[in-house]
């Protein structure tokens, strides 16, 4: 008899993330290397995830919240695969565009052009596939006057509309997106917001959405997720999430 096909995208089971950080602050390496020759250096164990576990649907589209520092955007690097959780398992089911830190695997020495292939090439796109889609990359940035200039002389916005056109355009099954929209002016932001809103009307990508915006949450989730001081707080219904996160500041 065939399986049945899972009705999830992302599962998360138990997963915790581990870091060990120096218990106290040295001045400069010389001392590090001092204090650990003497075995006098010593780590205390930080949890950004401490045994979080939840499911997303396809097609679903979540927000993950919670404070500065509460492990939202940990949890996102593991489901993209950027980090290997300490315990625990996550699986995705299809291809990823993650717009986390949008422009972290460009070479500022290269020009804008040359850097789209090479991040194309990092996202699992064939140059023949870049060859097709390159207009439309730049149209989308609105950046044909600077594709020869290296992006070391773009400033930070720039380099986000390049990342975020070439992440997006095809239609990925899973689109994760950490304070992407923050990034460039409030008529591109209108313009990301548009395309993301396009996948999500679609029906068939599944989203996971960070954003300090809770607003911006409500608007485009339809689901909360709550992680706080890496602990699962509260997972359901966006405004029955965020009701409950605002009540701390209240």
């Amino acid at each position: 008899m065939a399986e049945t096909p899972t009705p999830y995208a992302i599962e998360v089971d138990d997963v915790s993330m581990i870091f060990n950080i120096a218990s106290e602050q040295l001045n400069n390496l010389k001392e590090y290397f001092i204090k650990i020759m003497r075995h006098e250096l010593f780590f205390k164990e930080f949890r950004a995830l401490d045994h979080v576990s939840f499911k997303v649907r396809r097609g679903e589209v979540v927000g993950l919240v919670g404070t500065n520092g509460s492990g939202k955007s940990t949890m996102l690097k593991c489901i993209a695969g950027v980090l290997e959780p300490s315990e625990g398992s996550i699986t995705v089911r299809g291809n990823i565009a993650p717009l986390i830190e949008l422009g972290a695997g460009f070479d500022p020495e290269l020009t804008a052009r040359e850097n789209i292939y090479l991040n194309g090439a990092l996202l699992g796109y064939s140059n023949e596939f870049i060859d097709e889609h390159l207009q439309e990359i730049i149209d989308f940035a609105e950046l044909a006057d600077f594709m020869d200039m290296p992006l070391k002389n773009y400033s930070s916005g720039m380099v986000a509309r390049i990342a975020f056109a070439i992440a997006t355009v095809t239609e990925p099954d899973v689109l994760i997106v950490d304070e992407t929209l923050s990034v460039g002016d409030v008529f591109f932001q209108e313009k990301c917001e548009e395309r993301i809103k396009r996948f999500i009307d679609s029906g068939k990508v599944t989203v996971l959405f960070v954003s300090h915006s809770m607003k911006q949450v409500a608007r485009i989730c339809e689901r909360a997720v709550w992680i706080e001081k890496g602990h699962l707080r509260m997972d359901g219904p966006v405004d029955e999430v965020i009701e409950a996160y605002e009540k701390q500041f209240g």
